[in-house]
């Protein structure tokens, strides 16, 4: 859809804007909700929490969107979503830097494989030749290393706010800062000029934002961050596939032995005995 919005003309910050300001209501109807339980929940939080949760929704939501979209602007949907999904290999790196995680043999052998898959589909012809790619491909691997870094936030975070009070209130501090953003780098009376766009922004906030975001805590909640990043990985299959179908995209076999390397990769990378 972040595709497909690109087509009617307008450029990423504008796209992210109006997904945010179409999901903002969601987000602010959950800690209207959920009030009470929020005001019993502060008692427990220290100024540290706080500003880590403001963190977390500036660099770890509004930055990953940013450079999701604008790498989006330079590579394919299927480029993107395979770049982005190396992030459980950063939550590793990260946690073993941060967090002080030993990495064992395995790890670093799921490691090389998932960048092995990443370089054997920069070898295609096709990839290399399109405009930018490595431009467009920075830009999705600085997404992916910044949402790396909301999740084991998430993490932290959650036991503490709870997943539904977390996800709403890190989305709507992110919202805050997209809309600074735009203010301060278009022109606010243009935001609302294109009702293709504006439909487009207003599935993908609900669909594609609103719905994912809490089922993502919650899954994390549920099974762990290891096991979520398992079920996840049919993420870049079908959008190599929606792709191929919707924006005419290329399905080549070197695109899928990499994908397919990645993935295993990812998967070792992701698996507990």
């Amino acid at each position: 859809m972040v595709k497909l919005s690109f087509l009617e003309g307008v450029d990423s910050i504008t796209v992210l804007t109006l997904r945010m300001l179409f999901s903002l209501p969601f987000y602010l109807a959950v800690i209207i909700i959920n009030a009470k339980e929020l005001k019993k929940t502060k008692e427990t939080l220290s100024t540290k929490d706080w500003g880590t949760l403001v963190f977390m929704g500036v660099v770890g939501y509004y930055l990953a969107s940013i450079f999701d979209f604008e790498g989006l602007t330079y590579v394919t949907a299927g480029l993107e979503r395979l770049i982005l999904f190396v992030y459980p290999t950063l939550v590793v790196l990260l946690s073993a830097l941060f967090l002080k995680k030993i990495i064992s043999k395995t790890a670093y052998i799921a490691l090389g494989l998932t960048y092995l898959g990443v370089f054997i589909v920069f070898i295609d012809d096709a990839v290399v030749s399109q405009p930018n790619v490595w431009l467009g491909s920075l830009f999705i691997f600085g997404s992916a290393l910044t949402y790396a870094i909301y999740l084991i936030g998430t993490g932290q975070l959650t036991p503490k706010f709870g997943s539904i009070n977390y996800t709403a209130l890190s989305m709507i501090i992110s919202t805050i800062a997209v809309f600074i953003h735009y203010a301060v780098v278009a022109d606010v009376g243009l935001l609302f000029s294109n009702s293709q766009v504006l439909l487009l922004c207003l599935l993908m906030a609900v669909f594609s934002t609103v719905i994912p975001s809490f089922l993502i805590s919650e899954g994390i909640r549920i099974i762990g961050s290891s096991r979520a990043s398992i079920v996840a990985s049919v993420g870049p299959v079908s959008t190599i596939v929606l792709a191929y179908f919707f924006l005419g995209e290329s399905l080549g076999g070197i695109q899928l032995i990499g994908t397919l390397v990645v993935l295993t990769g990812v998967l070792i990378v992701s698996l507990k005995k």
